[in-house]
């Protein structure tokens, strides 16, 4: 389940990267390094601070090829995506909640505890869009928008409660996918966000 939620993930980031690239009006190699970047970057980096080799597209190249597909697709449905939009947001909030969970399971899988896991997860959720963001030169998305970055917090403490109740692996997945999801679709639905901090610097 989670490999395929997994590469519905990875198909539906590099998609948002490549129409980040494309609102910068990037070619074609700029549009494909983006996307790749997005699909891969938080992942990347969770692999790298937990020291966790190799990472998953040097393990699984093939995974490259879907991206950079999925790129170039978006070049071509550019037109329809207003039209798309509310499915490429649910394939988006799956795959955030999906991220989060694998991030936590190799945490595990190292030995690792309860916080690092946590802290795995939100990094594997979230920090693919954040690089998108930077690279295209403007403030990330997960710190000004609805609730993203808590979906990925809030699924990571949640999988782990569950995990305590002796339950099956795959209801404790089904279970986190289908809060996050949710509480992700309510978010976008009712613009959902943390207050905000707002600093005006007094005039001379």
């Amino acid at each position: 389940m989670l490999l395929t939620l997994y590469l519905i993930g990875i198909t539906a980031e590099a998609m948002t990267g490549a129409l980040a690239a494309g609102r910068l009006r990037m070619d074609l190699f700029g549009v494909v390094m983006i996307a790749t970047v997005t699909a891969f970057g938080g992942g990347s980096i969770r692999d790298l601070l937990l020291g966790h080799y190799p990472l998953t597209w040097v393990a699984h190249p093939e995974y490259l090829l879907l991206t950079t597909s999925a790129a170039l697709l978006t070049i071509w449905i550019a037109p329809l995506m207003s039209r798309l939009r509310m499915l490429f947001l649910m394939l988006d909030a799956l795959g955030l909640v999906a991220f989060t969970i694998i991030g936590v399971k190799v945490a595990q899988s190292m030995g690792l505890g309860m916080p690092v896991a946590v802290l795995a997860g939100l990094i594997t959720g979230i920090f693919g869009g954040v690089i998108r963001d930077l690279l295209c030169n403007r403030v990330p998305l997960v710190f000004q928008k609805e609730l993203y970055a808590v979906v990925s917090l809030g699924s990571a403490c949640l999988f782990l409660v569950l995990q305590q109740m002796a339950w099956p692996a795959w209801l404790i997945t089904l279970l986190t996918l289908a809060a996050g999801f949710t509480v992700r679709m309510l978010a976008i639905r009712y613009q959902w966000h943390l207050p905000r901090f707002e600093y005006n610097v007094p005039e001379k």
